[in-house]
């Protein structure tokens, strides 16, 4: 695209930085490139100058403009505006996603009567409407997809427009990799809509002749095609509310990483901002590590840098005291210019050490002043053992911690233990209560967990109607909120999402997926929703329906990596979410639900 889209020739994958070029995009295209390239990187692609569309900008003539745009109404009309009064000799449109087709005639009504239609060189469709954070994670940005999914008062047009949302971004993403996977989901609520509407869309998109979709692409590491699985949030709320206690996901819940970057309060008190991507070693080396881990590995490489700059300062400053006769002289040379090499790698190490000392040092405030250490033992305690002390309980739910750490720890125990006595969540309640907690989130999650109890013990042999029935009177919420309880109390803690992608992976028969429907667009219409999975899978595609986070992200990379021969996951989720965010999305469905934001202290 920044080479006027035209193929890269040098061996760098760099375009032609000798055709100067300036870059023009909207909002959420800034947020598409954001965490791909780097300002500085801009320069060896020719571009001189960016801005955003609705910025005022001044003409900048014999250059051409690159503009990475969404296919809206606004925008197209600011491009118009843009060619009328004539900023650039030559536009370059490329467009997020397909532009439908009355808004490309609006742009030719409206450059042919400027008289400006010439300026318009090359419109093109780039099927880019998604982030990719890293080579195997990747997020829609669509926000509050949960509440928007599970609200009580959601019309179906409204549900369909926020499918169609994602179809159109799952799409982008198949395009983009150019392959047309196996598509396997749960049966009922979001995932199956998700599933049937993609399914359709490649179809349609396979019988054109010059389709976008060159079988095996750049993705896949064989002729075998990936298997994408979609699920809905409500497979397993836990992962989305749980505090973590490794390095990403608490880099990202605790200091708010967000499109790679984050900023921290420096030694001087001013705010530094930080890039942590694949061109961090560090980061890319450690995220998946506990935090303690964390810390241990920045002092092993201190010492391992200042060992490093000794070894220079030692063979270029001379023997101590020693007379220099001029024998050597070759060899001081020579060691001398090895230190002058190395130096470069020695800055770049110590600002990295530098980077992580800083980013650890606020972590470790946080963790001391919230108790996050003791919060992320607990919650994992009482998954595994799906039961927890009341006296245990009540003194988190009154020790350390924001208000935020209090409710996802009471949320937590509702989603994690089997049997939760009256009593007790009356007095979980009441210890919210006292810490001026708004629990309209808690009361959301206990009123789905007592319908499905009640409707599952009522008939557990129509259970599946029953669920129906219930998703039709309270929205898509039903969807086994607890229907994962038993799962997550499997002795080896492996997450419930990690173990449903590895059988379906494995592709051998499984209770555990034997309802998954099956959708193949490149079989026959009539054989598409099988419900048998020919696998194995090398490559998996999966995509979290309500928000995802990097626990999952993390759980997943571990698994592919622990496979022989190592297999192939890409995530990808609507929008990346911490726990505090998720929870802001119960508390709005608690609220629609007709829950007040608090309950009033009872009249002694």
């Amino acid at each position: 695209m920044l080479n006027l889209n035209q193929a890269v020739s040098n061996g760098g994958g760099t375009a032609n930085e000798e055709v100067y070029k300036i870059l023009i995009y909207d909002r959420f295209c800034q947020d598409i490139l954001s965490p791909l390239i780097h300002v500085k990187d801009l320069r060896k692609h020719g571009v001189t100058l960016y801005f955003l569309l609705d910025k005022e900008r001044n003409p900048v003539h014999d250059v051409p403009a690159v503009y990475f745009l969404r296919p809206t109404p606004h925008n197209i009309q600011r491009v118009v505006a843009d060619a009328s009064r004539g900023l650039y000799d030559s536009f370059h449109l490329n467009f997020s996603s397909s532009i439908p087709r009355p808004l490309l005639e609006d742009l030719a009504t409206g450059t042919t009567q400027s008289d400006s239609i010439q300026r318009i060189s090359k419109v093109h469709d780039q099927y880019l409407e998604f982030i990719t954070l890293e080579d195997n994670l990747f997020s829609l940005a669509n926000k509050n997809c949960y509440v928007q999914l599970n609200d009580p008062s959601a019309g179906d047009k409204e549900i369909e427009e926020i499918i169609e949302k994602i179809v159109a971004g799952l799409f982008c993403v198949l395009a983009t990799l150019a392959v047309v996977p196996v598509i396997t989901c749960p049966r009922g609520g979001p995932a199956e809509m998700v599933a049937s509407l993609l399914d359709q869309r490649l179809r349609d998109h396979l019988l054109a002749k010059h389709n976008l979709f060159t079988e095996g692409g750049n993705f896949t590491s064989s002729f075998q095609r990936p298997i994408l699985c979609l699920f809905d949030r409500n497979l397993e709320l836990s992962a989305a509310i749980q505090h973590d206690f490794r390095y990403k996901p608490l880099v990202h819940d605790v200091l708010g990483l967000r499109l790679n970057r984050l900023n921290v309060k420096g030694e001087k008190g001013g705010m530094k901002s930080y890039e942590l991507d694949h061109a961090d070693p560090f980061w890319t080396a450690n995220w998946s590590l506990e935090f303690p881990e964390v810390a241990v590995e920045i002092e092993a490489q201190l010492s391992k840098y200042k060992k490093d700059v000794e070894e220079v300062n030692r063979r270029t400053g001379g023997g101590d005291g020693a007379e220099f006769d001029g024998t050597d002289l070759i060899g001081n040379t020579k060691h001398l210019m090895n230190a002058v090499n190395s130096l470069p790698e020695l800055t770049d190490r110590k600002q990295v050490i530098d980077k992580h000392t800083n980013i650890a040092t606020s972590l470790l405030g946080e963790i001391k002043e919230r108790s996050l250490d003791s919060y992320a033992k607990k919650e994992s305690d009482m998954m595994v053992r799906g039961a927890i002390d009341r006296n245990e309980l009540l003194a988190v739910l009154k020790g350390k911690g924001t208000n935020m750490d209090k409710l996802r720890f009471a949320i937590m125990y509702l989603i994690s233990t089997e049997s939760t006595p009256q009593s007790e969540i009356e007095a979980v309640e009441a210890a919210l209560r006292e810490s001026e907690v708004d629990f309209s989130a808690f009361q959301y999650v206990k009123k789905i967990k007592a319908l499905n109890v009640s409707l599952a013990s009522a008939n557990s042999a129509s259970k599946s109607n029953i669920v129906d029935w219930a998703e039709k009177l309270y929205g898509q919420s039903i969807s086994a909120v607890t229907a994962g309880v038993k799962n997550l109390l499997s002795s080896d803690h492996q997450m419930a999402l990690t173990r449903t992608v590895e059988a379906v992976m494995e592709g051998k028969p499984n209770p555990q997926i034997e309802s998954y429907l099956v959708f193949d667009p490149r079989a026959p219409k009539s054989g598409s929703s099988g419900s048998l999975v020919k696998g194995p899978f090398k490559d998996a595609i999966v995509f979290m329906i309500g928000g995802g986070n990097y626990v999952e992200y993390g759980s997943l990379q571990e698994f592919a990596r622990r496979q022989q021969p190592v297999k192939h996951v890409v995530y990808g989720t609507t929008e990346i979410l911490t726990g505090a965010e998720f929870v802001e999305q119960l508390a709005l469905l608690g609220q629609k639900m007709g829950f007040g934001s608090s309950i009033p202290a009872p009249a002694h």
